[in-house]
């Protein structure tokens, strides 16, 4: 006679075989977009079986219970009290049983392939990143905020082949690199560093274009500004500790204005904006951006007085 397993004993073995990977998602005061986030998990072409997602909560203040009532059976949820989507990035490590760590965001929305893609590449390197996607909620009539987006904001490929470093919301890497990096930092720019970090260990970056995140763009200039307010400031800490940081910095500051007359051809040549109205709402926030982060980053230098 034949014995089938029971359903419940098949879901003990699972749950008691490890998953090859794990899904980290940091979340803060987010429940909508974190919800798409799971939902857009859950069609990875990916074997549900083989892969766990983890919700690192940064202490959200509308509380655990409705975070779970969100979450519901999708994912695992743990608490991380420490401020920063870096620490929570690490709280998600630190329960994480997969030997490939997989990151992203929770108002990124991965493509089905995505978790596939960027396992398949992951064999060539010791990290990679995949391609990033805007979203833009009305491709007819974005905002100009929405129009600049599309054309510069998350062009992983040129941080990872040129820049030598990935964005955090489309980051694999297996789990003995991580423990050999350490975790994300807080107070810099975090992808930046952590990359740094990486390839100073001798570890090689890889770009995974199957590999594909979808991000919101920014819509309004209050939401560019906090975007950029972060970045900068970041990015200062960031070069301010290497040699001759401070002065570096303020060159960069310094060629903002005249970076926009530089990158113009990018906005006029895209195809992603289809109108003369989208190119110029476009060049308006390029120009207005680079202006406000010459201002905002030459004030960063110049209040700095620690040696």
């Amino acid at each position: 006679m034949t014995l089938s397993p029971s359903a419940g004993t098949i879901e003990a073995a699972r749950q008691a075989r490890p998953p090859r990977a794990s899904v980290i998602v940091p979340h803060y005061q987010d429940l909508a977009g974190l919800d798409q986030a799971l939902a857009a998990l859950a069609l990875q072409t990916f074997p549900a079986s083989d892969f766990e997602i983890i919700v690192a909560d940064n202490n959200s203040p509308i509380g655990l219970a409705a975070v779970e009532a969100t979450v519901r059976r999708r994912a695992r949820v743990v608490v991380v009290a420490e401020r920063g989507a870096g620490p929570a990035r690490n709280g998600g490590v630190g329960v994480a049983r997969g030997d490939v760590l997989a990151f992203t965001d929770s108002d990124c929305l991965p493509e089905p392939g995505w978790l596939a893609a960027g396992i398949d590449t992951l064999a060539a390197f010791d990290f990679i990143g995949g391609r990033m996607k805007v979203l833009v909620v009305d491709h007819a009539q974005p905002t100009q905020a929405e129009a600049f987006e599309t054309v510069f904001a998350f062009d992983n490929e040129t941080y990872v082949r040129r820049k030598g470093f990935t964005v955090t919301a489309n980051l694999f890497c297996t789990r003995s690199v991580f423990d050999a990096v350490g975790g994300f930092r807080t107070g810099v720019s975090e992808d930046l560093e952590w990359s740094s970090r990486a390839r100073s260990r001798g570890f090689k970056i890889g770009y995974a274009p199957d590999a594909v995140v979808g991000h919101p763009a920014r819509r309004t200039w209050a939401e560019l500004q906090l975007k950029w307010r972060r970045l900068d400031g970041e990015m200062y800490q960031f070069f301010r500790r290497q040699p001759a940081g401070r002065l570096r910095r303020l060159i960069h500051a310094l060629g903002l204005p005249l970076s926009a007359v530089a990158h113009s051809p990018r906005v006029l040549a895209s195809q992603a904006l289809n109108s003369p109205g989208q190119k110029l709402a476009g060049l308006t926030m390029l120009f207005r951006l680079r202006l406000w982060r010459f201002v905002n980053s030459v004030r960063l230098v110049m209040a700095d007085r620690t040696d």
